[in-house]
């Protein structure tokens, strides 16, 4: 861009590649199409990706919270933080890649810079939620499996607790850009709105809040995550020699546990790339980059609504056979027990 930039620095988007013009109102994704940013067949093809998303996502989890309504054996305290986390995912799906897929259609955001405000706020909320949801659920099973606490019982109550947690610290969290710690802009190609990792301006302290996410809502999260699948793949090692006998309850705990250890690495396939490009643009300022590979990471962290479902869906009986019987395409009753054991109360205990 020609011109003195910062002294052009819009407050409610920022373009961070060099454009021919000295007004850059005139080139505001609130307003015009950003053709300038990337070709008509790129921003149809996101538009395509997210209405999937869409769709799909929005069906799934929908699905997913009415069979927990519905069936009272889904009831069960690991099924609570799994129904908290269909909760996140359909703010995701709904208002993430709803707007996402008209604004790509458009190819700009259409709903204005209030809207963009909100559409980055729930996003990156519903995205928090789900990441510690998945933190949760990596406690839960240390808990059930590992026995650290001996005899105390992970209940309902501990569940519903752990939840109200995600939902308070992913509020705090996601809370700030909206009163000046950040702030929530378009992002890649404008067509999406997220925390602003582009700028480098004191005052939003934009460095602070990415180092604040990466660490607190990123990193040490995942840090709990694999200290509890580790000890608990320990753990079942032991087991395996330890209590032969219980090859059924062995079974069953294996395939939860690999069922939410596949939930992390589809979470991580989602989110890894979206904080790794943040990291990237703050340790690398004024470094040019082609803004159609950095609305990549936002889509498919956007993708995470459709991938959580669907692995718990396919690795679930529980809920797989209950789904299906809504859906009017199976017995809602016809359910092997192994599953439902392992959610109730783990008889697998370190040797």
């Amino acid at each position: 861009m020609r011109g003195n930039r910062d002294m052009e620095l819009p407050e409610d988007f920022y373009i961070p590649i060099k454009l021919d013009t000295n007004n850059i109102t005139s080139l505001s994704p609130f307003l015009v199409p950003q053709d300038h940013l990337g070709d008509a067949l790129t921003f149809y093809a996101m538009a395509v990706f997210t209405f999937f998303i869409f769709i799909f996502g929005t069906f799934i989890n929908v699905l997913t919270i009415a069979c927990t309504v519905q069936y009272k054996k889904l009831r069960s305290h690991l099924n609570y933080i799994l129904l908290n986390l269909a909760a996140a995912n359909l703010i995701v799906s709904i208002v993430g890649s709803f707007t996402a897929c008209c604004s790509f259609s458009f190819r700009y955001f259409v709903f204005g810079p209030l809207a963009c405000k909100i559409e980055g706020f729930l996003v990156t909320l519903g995205g928090m939620v789900s990441l510690w949801s998945l933190t949760v659920i990596a406690f839960e099973r240390w808990l059930v499996i590992c026995k650290p606490l001996g005899s105390f019982a992970f209940k309902p109550n501990h569940a519903l607790a752990c939840c109200a947690f995600t939902w308070v610290f992913s509020l705090i969290a996601s809370a700030p850009p909206l009163f000046g710690w950040s702030r929530y802009i378009p992002e890649g190609l404008q067509c999406s709105c997220g925390p602003d990792w582009y700028t480098s301006n004191n005052k939003y302290n934009n460095e602070s809040y990415v180092i604040f996410l990466f660490s607190f809502c990123f990193a040490f999260p995942l840090m709990i995550i694999i200290f509890c699948y580790a000890q608990l793949l320990i753990t079942l090692k032991m087991a395996a020699k330890a209590q032969a006998e219980s090859a059924s309850t062995q079974k069953a705990e294996r395939e939860v546990t690999r069922m939410v250890v596949i939930m992390v690495v589809g979470f991580l396939v989602c989110w890894l790339p979206y904080a790794s490009f943040a990291l990237w643009v703050v340790n690398n300022r004024g470094q040019p980059f082609d803004l159609r590979l950095a609305t990549i990471p936002a889509c498919f962290s956007k993708s995470s609504a459709v991938y959580n479902p669907v692995i718990y869906v396919v690795f679930n009986k529980q809920f797989r056979t209950c789904m299906l019987a809504m859906l009017g395409m199976g017995g809602g009753e016809e359910e092997s027990s192994t599953t439902q054991s392992v959610t109730e109360v783990s008889k697998v205990g370190p040797a």
